[in-house]
């Protein structure tokens, strides 16, 4: 036993090295898959595990490492839950196993034999890893590899599937989730009809092709970039060229505009195609010259954030709020991730540091807003020969103002005349030098010129003489040529119209950027240079890509850089929030965090083929629908009960059936008009401010805000185009969950409350286009309770009502009327849901 105990530690004292080896290996392997994502490169909380002299070292919370005591070791600690704080963030925990390898490495000395690599090969959070296109089984993708990656997931918990939906269901789902409209009633018997195999893919073609898909989808994107008409806050202030981007935004869908580009135009269209609109001997812009400019007007994307009037008095301050909402935007609608979290201290669960949040600031800071001329150098000087006429108008306003403060002067005068002249020298004595005596006559005086009345008390002559310098007034504003007259092109008043975009700052104002602590502006603290996220593998922005006096293009590097195939973030993001538009829910559901707070893919390799075919398919939008909707996933029977589903998969998680989705607030509005009849499908312009109840406005305070529209034609308008202000939302859209645009919605809420129910039973609207509908049944449906209740039924719900239904209907008919039969349609729980 001796022998054999010399023996053993012999063997232990000549080979010790390898079982320290062992325990290095382990822990080595635990740290770069569960640290190094926070705490290799980009240094979180300035602690480098990659590094043993780092470890001794730590970070802000001390040194991280203690060899031979585990339980004094700050990196034991925060894993095993006994510290102030915990590792991993988020959600996850390492496994008991993977904290004894810790503890035991750390207990053996803790031995490094040499630094882990600069960069691991791959980040340890999904999101953050490059796109890799997962295999697809053959045997899974003969009809759509979607339904391949889903059925695994739906054989692990033994779901049974629900059937295709009804033809009437599937036309209704596909209108409204492309083209956000009821089907016409002639379009849906021609394709329940249909008994061709391609009349699916047919009719998602035709529904592509609408003007009304950009309309519809160009909505959704302007929820993820915090659209509005106005800036927010106290004044609320009006942007007049925001309706611009919102144009933009529906053309690039219509034009199936390729993703990338679709990135790169907002981001840094000026930088990427700088132009001008010079002509070359005719009135025709080139076409290329107006690609240019429209890739110039997506920068609009950064110039309708919400805005502090009375920052404009704070240069640094309100260049500080424009950029930090310029990032936080950016990164929200095109990385999905909570950038913002990194203003105040490095990213609590995500690598994101201060110090990257920052460099992401200063990257927009060679920037400006700026409105340029949308129009070649012809139109303006036009503006410049018209401009007496404009000038006339000016001078008619000021003639009448005089003539006003004419008659005030008359009336004034009159009231001073009975008072004594002691108490009329107080009055006019300046108010800071009158004495306390003055201070009393004057009070006198002031009170009686108060109760002038100019309106009761003007002479005939003068109230003549008002209306003739009113008309002088109308006929100067009408003697200024309209917009398409002469080939003129301005807008309202003459006003050259303008397109607000971002521009190069001249190089000697470019403000510096400097990081602030807990994000306070009067805690200023190192100054930062442009640069992208460290943890994405972004670096410095390079100098010699400069225009002008050397203003680097900052923007258009971030641009390419976002726009690369295979970038771990960009096409993952916009492939989930197609997929949301179409299921209600996205494959990572929380669709603005892709971090360590967000929910995990519910699909994740189906997401990953979905973001690898995205660009493969040439960035097409338009061909992500058509591949989405030509799934059987897409296609199934939303009401479809099945017990033993329901306690596997009660949320539908895995879409064994189809989702069922209330209608936002537009889509509604939309809705309601084209049933009635009435809904006018112009495109694009200026917003639309229809009418609001006295009820409506006076809850508004300042009334001026919404100018009302002129044409009661546009007041029909599809919901896209009525007036976004921050301070005031359409009634209507308020009562059903609009977003706040103050910020990027991601996703609108849905909620059940009383105020929805009361607008359609209640708002004049409603009313209006109840009694448009009950025309349009008798016009087109004939003249029987029955034909009424059917064509009801087909115009709104796309269906036939049952035997029931129409029973009842006629019943409701008979008892009230067509018109308040009409407004119960509009109340149906199934009019403001698709399935």
């Amino acid at each position: 036993m001796r022998a054999a105990i010399r023996l053993l530690s012999s063997v232990c004292f000549l080979f010790p090295p390898m079982v320290v080896m062992a325990d290095e290996t382990a822990a080595r392997a635990v740290i770069e898959k569960r640290c190094l994502a926070c705490h290799g490169p980009a240094r979180m909380s300035d602690l480098d595990l990659r590094d043993r002299e780092a470890m001794l070292k730590g970070g802000k919370r001390g040194p991280a490492l203690i060899p031979g005591n585990p339980d004094g070791s700050l990196l034991v600690r925060v894993v095993a839950g006994t510290a102030e704080v915990k590792m991993p963030p988020g959600k996850e925990v390492l496994s008991r196993e993977e904290i004894d390898t810790l503890r035991d490495w750390v207990r053996g000395g803790a031995p490094w034999t040499k630094s882990v690599d600069a960069a691991p090969a791959e980040p340890s959070w999904w999101s953050f890893r490059k796109v890799k296109r997962p295999p697809v089984s053959q045997a899974d993708s003969a009809a759509n590899p979607i339904d391949g990656f889903i059925a695994e997931a739906q054989r692990k918990k033994g779901l049974t599937l629900a059937p295709r939906a009804g033809r009437e269901t599937l036309i209704r789902r596909a209108y409204f989730d492309l083209v956000g409209l009821p089907p016409p009633p002639d379009r849906v018997d021609r394709f329940v009809k249909d008994p061709a195999p391609d009349a699916w893919p047919k009719l998602i073609d035709e529904l592509l092709a609408s003007p009304q898909y950009g309309e519809r989808w160009g909505r959704h994107w302007l929820d993820v970039v915090r659209y509005a008409d106005s800036g927010g806050y106290e004044t609320d202030i009006y942007f007049r060229n925001a309706w611009r981007y919102r144009d933009y935004v529906i053309k690039s869908f219509n034009d199936d505009k390729p993703y990338d580009r679709f990135v790169q135009e907002q981001i840094a269209g000026d930088e990427m195609w700088p132009d001008n609109l010079d002509l070359h001997g005719d009135y025709d812009i080139p076409k290329e010259k107006l690609a240019h400019l429209e890739a110039k007007i997506g920068t609009g994307l950064f110039t309708l954030g919400p805005e502090v009037h009375e920052s404009n008095m704070d240069a640094n301050k309100l260049q500080y709020e424009k950029l930090t909402d310029w990032v936080d935007t950016a990164s929200s609608a095109f990385l999905g991730l909570t950038f913002g979290c990194a203003r105040c201290h490095d990213h609590k669960f995500d690598p994101i540091k201060q110090k990257d949040y920052y460099r992401l600031q200063a990257v927009f800071a060679y920037s400006t807003e700026a409105d340029v001329p949308i129009v070649h150098r012809m139109s303006i000087r036009d503006y410049g020969q018209h401009y007496p006429r404009v000038v006339a108008v000016g001078e008619a306003k000021a003639a009448y103002r005089l003539h006003e403060s004419a008659i005030r002067k008359r009336l004034v005068d009159e009231r001073k005349k009975r008072f004594s002249a002691e108490e009329v020298a107080a009055y006019e004595t300046k108010e800071e030098k009158r004495t306390p005596e003055q201070q009393t006559l004057a009070a006198k005086v002031a009170a009686e010129i108060a109760t002038i009345k100019i309106d009761k008390e003007i002479t005939q002559e003068e109230a003549e003489q008002s209306t003739k310098l009113r008309e002088e007034i109308a006929k100067a504003v009408l003697a200024v040529p309209d917009r398409d007259a002469q080939k003129v092109a301005w807008d309202g008043l003459m006003d050259i119209p303008t397109a607000t975009v971002l521009v190069h700052r001249e190089p000697e104002l470019v403000p510096d950027t400097y990081m602030y602590f807990r994000g306070e502006l009067d805690g200023r603290r190192e100054k930062v240079s442009a640069g992208l996220p460290s943890f994405l593998g972004g670096g410095d922005i390079r100098s010699d890509d400069c225009t002008g006096r050397c203003i680097p293009l900052a923007r258009k590097q971030l641009a390419v850089w976002l726009t690369q195939p295979d970038h771990p973030l960009t096409t993952r993001v916009m492939v989930n929030r197609v997929w949301q538009g179409h299921f209600g829910r996205g494959i990572v559901a929380t669709p603005n965090d892709f971090g360590r707070q967000g929910q995990p893919p519910v699909f994740p390799e189906l997401l990953d083929w979905l973001a690898a075919e995205f660009p493969a398919r040439g960035w097409s939008v338009k061909a992500l629908h058509r591949l989405i909707m030509t799934s059987e996933a897409y296609q199934r029977e939303s009401r479809f009960h099945h017990d033993a589903n329901r306690r596997t998969d009660p949320d539908n998680t895995l879409l064994w059936r189809g989702n069922r989705r209330r209608l936002e607030g537009e889509a509604l509005w939309d809705a309601m008009h084209s049933a009635a009849g009435t809904l006018n499908l112009k495109t694009g312009g200026k917003p639309i401010a229809p009418p609001l109840a006295p009820d409506e406005l006076s809850g508004m305070g300042a009334s001026w805000q919404w100018p009302v529209t002129a044409d009661p034609q546009e007041y029909n308008r599809r919901g896209v185009y009525l007036l976004v202000r921050r301070n005031i939302v359409y009634p209507m859209f308020e009562a059903f969950d609009a977003p706040n645009n103050s910020v990027s919605c991601p996703q609108r809420d849905v909620s059940s409350i009383a105020p929805q129910a009361l607008w359609f039973l209640n708002n004049d609207v409603a009313f209006q286009q109840a009694r448009h509908l009950a025309a349009r049944l008798r016009k087109e449906f004939g003249d029987s309770p029955e034909s009424w209740v059917e064509g009801a039924w087909r115009l709104a719900l796309g269906r036939k009502p049952s035997p029931e239904e129409k029973r009842e209907g006629v019943d409701l008919i008979s008892r009230l009327s067509l018109e308040k039969f009409c407004l119960s349609i509009f109340n149906l729980n199934e009019f403001s849901f698709v399935d």
